[in-house]
C-alpha cells in the first residue's frame, strides 16, 4: 500500500508531465490555484494516475475531486 507521501510524490510527476513544469502539490491546491489547469488538463490527470495505478475512478469518485488532497484520498483507498 502506498502512503500519501508516494501518493503525491507520483501525482507531481504526472501533474509535471501534463502542465510542462513542476507545480508544488499540497492537499488543498484545487484546480483554480493553478493556472492553465481546465477541463482538458483534468482529463489528463485523471487518464495519467488511472494508468499509474492501474485503477479507474467511478463518476461519482471524479464528481467528489475538488483538490489535491482528494484525488490521493481516493487513490490511497483504491491501492491500499
Amino acid at each position: 500500500m502506498a502512503t500519501e507521501a508516494e501518493i503525491t510524490a507520483t501525482l507531481g510527476g504526472i501533474f509535471a508531465e501534463v502542465f510542462g513544469r513542476e507545480i508544488p502539490l499540497h492537499p488543498g491546491l484545487g484546480a483554480k490555484d493553478v493556472p492553465g489547469w481546465d477541463s482538458f488538463k483534468q482529463i489528463e490527470i485523471i487518464m495519467a494516475t488511472e494508468e499509474t495505478y492501474a485503477i479507474r475512478f467511478s463518476t461519482r469518485e471524479l464528481d467528489s475531486l475538488q483538490s489535491v488532497g482528494d484525488l490521493i484520498r481516493v487513490v490511497a483507498g483504491k491501492t491500499g
